[in-house]
């Protein structure tokens, strides 16, 4: 029996459009799935959000989490940090409400088939996960971009997850949501790349762990070099024969773009999808939403928040317990705090 299932991403306001993209698929396929949102921002003044986020069944801020102190706490990462930061919280808090399956997708995926298979999987499997790669490549250009990409920045790519509510993935729940609640950073030279890295150590750590091999899962410029898109008779879309069931278009218009001119040249139906992604994501952005909009990447005064700032509060402990509030007290206020 599938139980109740929720869905959930977490995005800024900046991300909202791509947002609505997943929320849009994922109703299409999936209209009995409960489909959440964790909102790391506040909406910009005088934007009128509430139709863009109309199609979520539920929508929590960080302030609702529960995290400790959780303006000090968030001070510490950058956007992309702070929006990893709580998917393990997020996670236990909708198994706490008494789901019984949850997925999170990260806001740039789009969903194109029934996600039914990964359900069932869930029937047998605790927790679900997809690596980066599923087939070896044979090139050192492509070895280079890919297995040894896999290997600094994880193995698993965590812009998805299947979680069922048992033991072992509640376990796994509140582990991985008290590693990223200690350090989520963008630090891969110290073994740590926000909430990917820690998962490679989950097929070890916890037990009922089934890594997806479906190529239709999770195909992104990170493995076109050994996936094939292609239209069946019927007009749909199959990945290397499997049925094309999630797509991620991860940094599209930057390294994304790079990526999938390199590795898709000769596959003209991965740029179809590209640009059919690229035309509706611009369709869904909202009216008057400023570019790159993050309510927490500037101080109260308006002043613009430095990564050397937050990489320096992170490693103040004494601070960040004496303050609550970070955010208030402007970049020379921080810099006191932290002792010049």
């Amino acid at each position: 029996m599938s139980g109740r299932i929720c869905a959930y991403t977490s995005f800024t306001y900046a991300y909202l459009s791509r947002a609505r993209i997943l929320v849009e698929s994922l109703r299409l396929v999936h209209p009995e799935w409960e489909i959440w949102a964790i909102l790391v921002d506040e909406a910009p003044p005088g934007v009128d959000v509430a139709p863009a986020l109309a199609g979520f069944d539920g929508i929590l801020g960080v302030a609702e989490l529960e995290i400790p102190r959780w303006r000090a706490w968030l001070f510490k990462h950058d956007v992309v940090e702070a929006c990893t930061a709580v998917k393990g919280a997020m996670l236990v808090h909708l198994l706490e409400l008494g789901a019984d399956k949850v997925f999170y997708f990260d806001p740039d995926i789009a969903v194109f088939n029934p996600l039914d298979d990964l359900v069932g999987r869930l029937d047998q499997h605790s927790v679900l996960l997809t690596p980066h790669q599923i087939a070896a490549n044979a090139t050192v250009s492509a070895v280079r971009d890919n297995e040894i990409t896999s290997l600094q920045y994880g193995v698993f790519n965590l812009g998805f997850v299947g979680v069922r509510n048992d033991r072992e993935g509640m376990a796994f729940a509140r582990w991985w949501a008290a590693q990223l609640y200690r350090e989520c950073y963008d630090e891969v030279g110290d073994g740590i790349f926000t909430d990917q890295k820690y998962c490679d150590l989950v097929p070890a750590l916890f037990g009922g762990v089934h890594v997806v091999r479906d190529p239709g899962c999770n195909v992104a410029s990170w493995n076109l070099s050994r996936r094939e898109l292609r239209f069946d008779a019927a007009g749909g879309l199959v990945v290397n024969g499997s049925a094309l069931k999630f797509y991620h278009f991860t940094k599209i218009g930057g390294a994304g773009d790079v990526m999938t001119e390199r590795y898709g040249v000769r596959n003209i139906e991965v740029f179809e999808v590209w640009h059919w992604y690229k035309r509706r994501e611009m369709a869904r952005r909202v009216a008057g939403m400023p570019a790159g909009w993050w309510a927490y990447g500037v101080f109260a005064d308006g002043g613009a928040i430095a990564k050397d700032l937050r990489v320096a509060w992170r490693r103040r402990e004494a601070a960040m317990a004496r303050v609550d509030d970070p955010f208030a007290l402007g970049e020379a206020g921080v810099w006191e705090a932290l002792g010049g």
